[in-house]
């Protein structure tokens, strides 16, 4: 059987994603038919867990201002580039006002690597008004391709494309360590994972993040071009 043209896109997404890696450690896309092979139906990457149901509070600040972001994993899916995707709702809060909402698109393939496919953002005003969706993308749609969020084995050196949507969104990471160690309000952890994010639409900002094994993101620190952290405080089930 041929590979579907969906699996080939995901094969030269994957090697465009890891260009540093040597190819005998480059990982596979998955093959098969585009509607459901190569993908499976949860979310249970070590540093990327994504359990329906689950809510992760964080709170920090940006700039001076008190902020808190609501990540929750709802029970539903949407069908993205022919891949049932997992959905998840982010609220961002600023002073106590709801600043940004966005929703984002993920799904793990049969290797364990977590793919990114898309979100649909909205700032909104101190009333509660959308002024802007700037950022939204979706893979499959003006050339915006799925990239990696999560690797199913990472190790240091490794960098990826996390979002593909050309000056739109094309954020990228890098494994910078797999041992760090440290404390949020939700507890003290070691064997972290540490990444370090930037992107060419704005090439000024650094942000680094820390991913424990069994909980997902821990904490994120703007390490240059702006002021801004954020710490994992609670995680809640329904």
């Amino acid at each position: 059987m041929k590979p579907s043209l969906f699996a080939i896109a995901l094969f030269v997404t994957l090697i465009a994603a890891e260009p540093t890696m040597q190819a005998k450690h480059r990982r596979p896309a998955p093959t098969g038919q585009t509607n459901s092979t190569g993908f499976v139906n949860q979310i249970n990457n070590p540093f990327f867990p994504l359990a329906p149901g689950t809510t992760f509070l964080y709170q920090g600040t940006k700039d001076g201002i008190p902020t808190s972001d609501a990540f929750t994993v709802t029970h539903q899916t949407r069908k993205i580039a022919e891949v049932t995707c997992t959905v998840v709702t982010d609220l961002a809060y600023e002073n106590g006002i709801l600043a940004e909402r966005t929703t984002d698109y993920f799904a793990q393939d049969t290797l364990g690597n977590v793919w990114y496919f898309g979100e649909d953002t909205a700032e909104l005003d101190a009333n509660g008004n959308v002024v802007s969706t700037e950022g939204t993308w979706r893979a499959g749609v003006n050339g915006a391709q799925q990239g990696i969020i999560m690797e199913a084995n990472p190790r240091v050196g490794d960098s990826y494309n996390q979002e593909n949507a050309p000056g739109v969104a094309q954020d990228m990471a890098r494994v910078s360590s797999l041992n760090k160690s440290a404390c949020v309000p939700y507890g003290c952890f070691d064997d972290l994972l540490l990444t370090r994010e930037t992107s060419p639409l704005d090439p000024g900002t650094v942000e680094e993040k820390l991913y424990a094994r069994g909980v997902g993101f821990i904490r994120g620190e703007v390490v240059k071009g702006g002021s801004e952290v954020t710490e994992l405080v609670s995680i809640t089930k329904q």
